[in-house]
């Protein structure tokens, strides 16, 4: 290997398993990665919170120190890589590598949801590169696609499965029939579930990465408060079946769209953006993403659709790059500042599952609740299990308090003993805005009603 290449010296904050990992990475595959950069990546320092704390024999202990704050803004470092995760330090320590004009690598996702906007603004202001490839989506390389060669493009939508653990659940409840408790258990002894898997189960690290992912594509600042989130845990082996019985299979979609403006008042139009369970057709793009794998969909205007996944380059290579031709990457725009629509005002399509009377009469209530809140039913279906029979209905697009306010209004329906399931349709509507067919129609050719 050519010694004469210039060294570039990186502080890594953290130590746990992905600095570790970044950490033997640097180590071992030193001459591969001074032959990508053009120069040599070579550890200056790792900061951890106790530095007598047992390490990987990988681990140079002569390199550990606690003062997070001293390495960040350390003359000699070049790049400044943070893999501590949650809110602070790590805002703080990227905020003082940044002012000291030091490109950032961060995997920090919850981070950038929450404080995004400053930290991005604080890159801007002192000229610093800032990549975060990783936070979203694993290794798969959207995010510097999204912020540079569609740059230029309108995206109108993404579409993506950006958390392993329920896809892998949701899956495993497809493939096998098992319950949400049994896959879940399996994804907890195969290391894919945390101990504790809220925040992937009900949906939260999700929706920090759909802020941003909808942070970038629609160059408006959106944080994960933002989005509105659900969960898997109420999603059943009927649900699945449901869903394969119509030709479908359930994800969590992390979605964000940019719409037109619905109702008075609002022409200007905004994003909306959501994470929730959904049936997509087995014939989409995303259908196929098994085990614990990450995939999104793109939809732009000149660009037309895109699939990412799989996996990707990293972001200490460019900014390496960046640093040693004395450039930076593309800032991460917030010039648009699209409003951030209510869940209300989204449009949607449900998957609506009723236990009903096995009677004559049936239908025409239920219909008519769909048709008071300016709901079109595209399709039902019924089955009969002795005195009482199972409804499925599937709406047109509509909005979203529309759909929510019908399914009260059935609920309080002396004909319907219970409302079994619901879950939004997704992957086979049109961009959005779109226009619903007239409201309580029925246009599939395939209902069965029997006696209801």
């Amino acid at each position: 290997m050519n010694q004469t290449l210039p060294t570039l010296k990186v502080a890594l904050l953290g130590c746990g398993v992905v600095g570790t990992e970044v950490a033997r990475l640097l180590t071992e595959q030193a001459d591969d990665l001074a032959l990508r950069v053009g120069a040599r990546l070579e550890l200056a320092g790792i900061a951890v919170r106790r530095v007598g704390h047992r390490r990987a024999a990988t681990i140079d202990r002569s390199l550990l120190t606690a003062d997070a704050e001293a390495l960040a803004a350390r003359p000699d470092v070049d790049i400044v890589v943070e893999v501590i995760g949650g809110i602070e330090p790590a805002r703080s320590l990227l905020l003082v590598a940044l002012k000291g004009g030091k490109p950032v690598v961060t995997a920090n996702k919850a981070l950038l949801a929450e404080n995004g906007a400053e930290i991005y603004a604080s890159a801007r202001e002192y000229g610093a590169d800032l990549y975060y490839e990783a936070s979203v989506a694993g290794a798969i390389p959207l995010l510097r696609p999204l912020r540079e060669s569609l740059a230029g493009d309108t995206v109108h939508r993404v579409l993506g499965i950006v958390n392993g653990t329920t896809n892998f659940i949701l899956d495993r409840m497809d493939s096998s029939g098992a319950g949400f408790a049994e896959s879940l258990e399996e994804a907890q002894a195969l290391g894919y579930a945390e101990a504790d898997p809220t925040a992937d189960v009900e949906g939260f690290d999700a929706a920090a990465k759909a802020a941003i992912l909808a942070s970038l594509a629609f160059h408006t600042p959106v944080t994960a408060a933002d989005v509105h989130r659900e969960g898997i845990t109420e999603v059943t082996a009927t649900d699945i079946l449901s869903a394969r019985a119509l030709g479908r299979v359930v994800k969590l979609l992390a979605i964000c769209e940019r719409c037109a403006g619905i109702g008075p008042g609002n022409g200007q139009g905004g994003v909306s953006v959501r994470v929730h369970p959904a049936m997509i057709p087995r014939s989409h793009p995303l259908a196929s993403v098994s085990e614990a794998y990450n995939a999104v969909f793109v939809e732009a205007e000149s660009a037309g659709r895109l699939m990412f996944y799989g996996a990707g380059a990293g972001d200490i290579v460019a900014v390496a790059r960046n640093r040693l031709a004395g450039t930076r990457g593309p800032d991460a725009s917030t010039y648009a500042g699209l409003p951030v629509m209510p869940m209300g005002e989204t449009l949607t399509r449900y998957h609506v599952s009723l236990d009903v009377d096995d009677k004559p009469g049936v239908l025409a209530p239920v219909a008519e609740a769909f048709a008071r809140h300016d709901v079109s039913i595209e399709a039902v279906r019924q089955a009969s299990r002795g005195a009482e029979a199972q409804l499925v209905i599937v709406t047109h697009t509509a909005r979203d308090a529309a759909l929510a306010a019908t399914v009260r209004e059935l609920e309080a329906l002396p004909v319907v003993r219970a409302v079994a399931s619901v879950m939004r349709v997704e992957g086979e509507e049109e961009l959005c805005p779109r226009r619903s067919p007239r409201p309580g129609s029925i246009t599939s050719g395939s209902i069965t009603t029997g006696r209801a």
